[in-house]
This record gives structure tokens, sequence and C-alpha cells, in this order.
């Protein structure tokens, strides 16, 4: 093979085991200049661990390296630190973000490469006395934003930025870098509306065009088929197969990805379904605080046992509604459940009042990352309802009931199908998907009468996705607790719903039945508003 002909990247029989469970295994690839990769595969498939092989992240150092070859240019590479893939050109976005917040887009995209002005003190103190150039800041912000080809405010503040604009600030700050050759995006759609999404796919073209090779892991197949060149498929440490993207289909890879023919939707809810007339929870003119997401005046009631779906596009206040009510940020307004005033402000009254929350920041406030499954499932359930506790001299002393505790976890370990080594193994340790499936077991645990569920299949895979929907469903059927189920996903919505308030501008701009077509809802959803249809 000519110098001119060598491939970009090369990984060569790339093997990873994490405390004697292999996670990758032989696993080989190519990827030439320019090239667009698409990487599917179920959470816990392996994608993120090949990445930080690829990244040079410390976590694959701390625990024993790694078996095979890394090459670029045809010279193998051993990477210790991500430094060290900067180095090499390779810039990485990961899911989770790693933002300053009180810092501006144009300053996290330059943050710790600022451009600096000389002064007369730089000859005495050196180059700790040089000032920011501002003005060539914001110039090279702006080309990198440019060169992205997305609508972002240089001068907006991290901690003000709806989630998308985040997520286009992480990736400027890594085309931003001169010597960027390969990129690596891991679900960067996730937390998109459809037309950010768009925005995105158009951009990763543009880089390609610029010779920038791009590794993009996505659960959105039919991304794939949109933007990529080639597509990897993993499962269970290994490629599987490696397809033409041109060539293959969305039920081509979501077969390969879990090795069954999956269902790619769930049946939609059923048109004549009986809905009470009765209130369970009134909402009247409710603001709240949330940066990116203000609620202004919402009104809503939903019905007891009702499936309500609330949608609408980034940033106009669909995901402040629950975090409001919820006590998680600043509200006022009247919220009123089961014929009780909730008071806000307040997450212990409604967890008292058998209110429940799965929040879309799975990582920052549904988790216990360093404990166990066990503890994450039934500890707020023990802490609010004093379950999962044996008491001992007539209810004097109150003990964990162990046996109890292992009983619940391993339940819903089998009901929504976690992937785990068992169920004292650590939540960190686990996959995105599987941490979003204990999040909501942990609400199942505590049985409360109604549920809010944010985002619950953000990140997560096309099998797991129908999984948690399913569990979601058969919760809302089986047990007649009431859901209020955000999403981004309308088509979410349209499956598993009874009715979908759509929020535009911090308010509900029109509530319609699920069947209704989606083109109704993109109307109220670019706030032109519909009565509801009864």
């Amino acid at each position: 093979m000519s110098e001119m002909t060598k491939p970009l990247l090369e990984m060569k029989s790339v093997s990873k085991e994490y405390n004697g469970n292999p996670v990758l295994k032989d696993v080989s690839f190519t990827l030439g200049q320019g090239e667009v990769l698409g990487l599917v595969g179920e959470n816990g498939a392996g994608k993120s661990t090949l990445m930080n092989i690829l990244f040079g992240m410390e976590v694959i150092q701390q625990t024993g390296g790694y078996g095979g070859q890394v090459l670029i240019d045809g010279k193998e590479v051993k990477f210790t630190s991500p430094l060290d893939a900067l180095k090499a050109g390779i810039g990485m976005v990961h899911q989770e973000f790693s933002l300053l917040p009180g810092f501006t887009a144009a300053e996290n995209i330059l943050l710790n490469r600022e451009p600096e002005n000389k002064s007369v003190l730089s000859l005495v103190f050196g180059d700790r006395a040089n000032t920011i150039d501002r003005k060539k800041l914001q110039k090279e912000a702006i080309e990198a934003i440019t060169k992205l080809g997305v609508s972002l405010d240089p001068d907006m503040l991290v901690s003000e930025m709806p989630v998308g604009h985040k997520q286009f600030t992480e990736i400027s700050r890594e085309i931003s870098k001169s010597a960027i050759r390969l990129l690596v995006l891991d679900e960067p759609t996730a937390v998109l509306t459809e037309k950010e999404a768009e925005m995105l796919l158009k951009a990763i073209e543009n880089l390609s065009k610029q010779g920038i090779s791009v590794i993009f892991i996505t659960h959105r197949l039919q991304e794939i088929l949109d933007v990529c060149d080639k597509v990897i498929v993993m499962r269970d440490g290994r490629i599987i197969n490696e397809l033409e993207a041109a060539s293959t289909s969305i039920n081509e890879m979501a077969k390969l990805m879990v090795g069954r023919e999956v269902a790619t939707s769930i049946n939609p809810v059923e048109k004549d379904r009986k809905i009470s007339d009765k209130v369970v929870l009134s909402v009247k003119h409710l603001w709240v605080d949330m940066p990116g997401e203000t609620v202004k005046d919402v009104n809503l009631e939903v019905h007891e046992g009702e499936f309500l779906g609330i949608g609408g596009l980034a940033g106009q206040g669909k995901l402040g509604i629950p975090n409001g009510i919820m006590g998680l940020y600043p509200a006022g307004g009247t919220v009123t459940f089961s014929g009780n005033s909730i008071p806000l402000n307040n997450p212990r009254a409604c967890l008292d009042s058998d209110l429940a929350f799965v929040s879309e920041d799975r990582r920052g406030v549904g988790l216990l990352l360093d404990e166990s499954l066990e503890w994450n499932i039934a500890f707020p359930a023990m802490q609010i309802h004093g379950k999962f506790l044996k008491k001992y001299l007539g209810g004097l002393i109150n003990w964990r009931d162990q046996g109890a505790i292992k009983e619940v976890t391993e339940k819903y370990i089998k009901q929504l199908q976690i992937k785990c080594t068992s169920s004292k193994q650590k939540a960190k340790e686990l996959s995105g998907g599987n941490q979003q499936k204990i999040c909501l077991a942990k609400s199942f645990a505590l049985e409360p009468k109604l549920l809010f569920v944010s985002e619950p299949t953000r990140g997560i895979d096309i099998g797991a996705k129908a999984l948690v929907l399913q569990a979601l469903r058969e919760y809302n059927r089986k047990y007649g607790v009431t859901i209020v189920m955000i999403s981004s996903e309308l088509e979410e919505l349209r499956q598993c719903c009874d009715r979908i308030a759509i929020i535009t501008d911090g308010a509900v701009s029109g509530i319609l039945p699920a069947s209704t077509p989606s083109e109704d809802f993109g109307i109220l959803m670019v706030g032109k508003t519909k009565k509801e249809a009864k």
C-alpha cells in the first residue's frame, strides 16, 4: 500500500477486559481521510470502550491497558492521555458535557487556548502578565461555529443555553483545534431536536468535505443512512459486520445489533381507550425558572390513569414542567394532586404525596453512581415510605431487609433486561441505557400514583428503547399509574400516550389526541395554536 493510500486510522485485533470480563474481543477496522464511519450497537456492546482506547482515556490505563494495535498513518501509537490523542489530531465529543457553565460559548470553545496580547509587564513577568485578546477570541470562535455551520450565539452563557446549543459548543470546541483530522462524536444528536439534528448532519458532511474523518456513534439508525459512508455493527464486544451505508437498511442494522428481529416501534395506543373524567393533577399558571427551559404560564389537567405526553422543540420549556413541580428549580403557580395542594420548591413534599420523577439528567440527579444497583433501586423507597425494612422490638428498631432489597432489584433487572454482572454491581459501571433502566426501576419501586418521566429514551439503543417504552405502558395499564412523559421524540409520544400537550414559548400551545397526524403537532410546535380535538 503506497504512503498516499494508507488509511488515517487502523485498529487491529483490539481487546479489553474489566476485572476479568472481556468487553472487547479482537476488534479490527480502518478509516480513510474524510470518511464518515457509523458505529452502532446496543448499550454495553463496547462502543464507548473502543473510543476510550482510541482517545487515550485514563480509565483504560488504570484498568490494565488493552491488547492489539492502534495505527495512525500506518504507524503504531500508544496514547496514555487524551492530550496525546489531541496532538495526533483526534478530537472527541462525549455523551456527558464538559463545559464551564459561567463562561460564554466563545470562551468555552477556546478554553486553555485563548489568544493573548503581550504587554510591557509581559517582559518582566513573562506570559502570566499577558491579557486575553478578546477580539481574536471572538473571531476564532465564530470561525469554528461557521465551519460547523450551525446557529450559535458566541456570547451566550453555557448556563443559559438549551441543551442543543451546549452540544454545538462542544463540537465547535473540537473543530477549532487547527490540527484536527479525526472527530469522534458519541451520541451527538441524542439531545437535539429534529431540526438541530438535521443541522448537525449537514455539519458532518461539511467536515468530511474538508477532509476531516468522523466516527459517528448514534442510536438513530436513519442518521447512519443519511450521513455515513460505511457502518460497523458491534455486539457483545465484537464487530458483527461492516456494511456500506448506501446498501443497508434500518431493519438490517437493528437485527445485527440485537441478534434477533427487533420491533422498531411498539404498537400504537388503542384509539378507543376509555380515560377517566376525574382530574388527578391540575396545574394552573405554573412558571419555572430553569435555565434554557423557562416555563412562563402553563395550565394543564391530567386525568386519573392517563398516559399524557408533553412535547415541543428544545428550549421551549417542556423539561421545566416536571423539574418545577418536583421542586428542582424555583417555581410558582398552583399545583393540585388528588384534591390536595402540592407545595412548590419542596421536593420531599412531592415524594410524600406519591409523585415520582425520572429526570432527564440521569447522572446528575438520577443515580448514586458509586453505589450498588440494589441501593440505587431500594434506597428512595426505604427512605420515603419505610419499605424494605424489618421492624424489631415492636418497631423501636428498623433494620434493612437485605433479602427483600435483593429480590426487588432482581425483579427489575429481569423485567427491564438490565445488562449487569449482578445486583451488587456499581451503577457507574453500567452503560447509559442500562443506567436509564435503573432510574426507571427506582421510581417503580416507589409505587407512585403519578410518575413524571423526562426523556426516558435519550441516548439509548433501539432494543432498549422499545423495552423502556413497553415497561412504561405496561406500568400504566397494569397498575393504573398515571404517567406524564416528556420527550423530544414526537413519534414515541404518539406510540405511548393518550393525549399530547405541546409546549411553545413556555406555555401550552395545544393538546391533541395521540392519534392526530404528526403535521398537526408540527403546527403547534411552531406556535400556531390549534384547539384541542374532542
